[in-house]
């Protein structure tokens, strides 16, 4: 993982930003050039669109907690934009070793594979010991760390994985969105992306969580490091997550504490036509910090009984 100067980073955000408000200067090579540059520093790791409060976006890898003083680098959002812009959509294709008449029974498309884009799929994993199983797609400009095993699965641009996260089957990471390290990402989990507005907070999800088959988070939604969501939970900025561990209840939205357990749930509420229930969540445990996180959870799921 490169380290940028101070000089390398203001020369990358002064291109950026001159781009971005005069779309003149995207035919400067050098411009260009550093718009295509952004892109590799993102997919090294070099490069992130969000960090801790204090922090460029040079940061690097660092502890993904206390994620709600993360603050977001909207000029490296708006370098994906730009070479959105700056690039035209290409067919790419390869063919599969068959012995399928291409001409039989109208079968045309027999024995390809093709995509059409305007960015790239990742083919360097192995370099970085990342595991990727058939299926998996890694899409150009998103960071995969050391160590992390992709089922078949989808990492949008400039999402950031963390080393030793396990992305499950048929689960997806939007645009932007930043896992921290040593993640459980169960099997049809979708976490959701954002690239505008520029200044939007991605999905930020904290190290050693785990995430449950079919659970939903989107729109800027944190979950705090060491948190655990149940199967089926669903969380957007406005869901209700109650904490009820407590005789006095507590409420967030678009955010969850580190090491809260959160289950699904529905709430009542009055219309004109009646009452419906209408989902949140509720926060009915807490895994221990003092204890090692996978015997933590093993520990919160053998005694709360909630599926995952």
């Amino acid at each position: 993982m490169k380290s940028l100067s101070v000089q390398e980073l203001t020369h990358l955000q002064t291109h950026v930003h001159n781009a971005y408000s005069d779309s003149e200067q995207l035919k400067n090579k050098e411009t260009q050039n550093a718009i295509v540059q952004c892109l590799r520093y993102l997919e090294s790791g070099t490069l992130r669109v969000a960090s801790p409060h204090g922090m460029e976006a040079n940061c690097g890898e660092v502890e993904m907690n206390h994620l709600q003083h993360w603050i977001v680098h909207p000029w490296v959002k708006q370098s994906i934009l730009l070479a959105m812009k700056m690039r035209t959509a290409e067919t790419f294709s390869w063919e599969l070793k068959s012995e399928i008449n291409n001409t039989m029974q109208g079968r045309s498309h027999g024995g390809l594979l093709t995509y059409h884009d305007k960015f790239d799929v990742r083919n360097d994993l192995a370099k970085a010991s990342v595991r990727s199983v058939y299926g998996s797609i890694v899409r150009e400009g998103a960071f995969i760390s050391k160590g992390v095993i992709l089922m078949p699965s989808f990492v949008n641009i400039g999402a950031w994985i963390g080393s030793g996260t396990m992305i499950d089957t048929w689960a997806t990471a939007g645009s932007c969105a930043q896992i921290g390290k040593n993640v459980h990402v169960a099997g049809g989990v979708g976490i959701g992306g954002v690239l505008e507005p520029e200044n939007a907070r991605p999905v930020l999800i904290g190290d050693n969580a785990f995430l449950g088959s079919r659970v939903i988070v989107v729109e800027g939604t944190i979950v705090g490091e060491g948190a655990v969501l149940g199967a089926n939970v669903s969380l957007t900025s406005s869901t209700p997550i109650y904490d009820v561990t407590n005789t006095e209840r507590k409420e967030y939205r678009g955010f969850v504490p580190a090491n809260a357990v959160v289950v699904a749930g529905t709430r009542m509420k009055t219309f004109p036509g009646g009452e419906v229930p209408l989902q949140c969540a509720y926060i009915i445990a807490y895994r221990s910090e003092k204890t090692d996180s996978k015997v933590s959870l093993n520990d919160v799921l053998r005694e709360t009984g909630i599926a995952v």
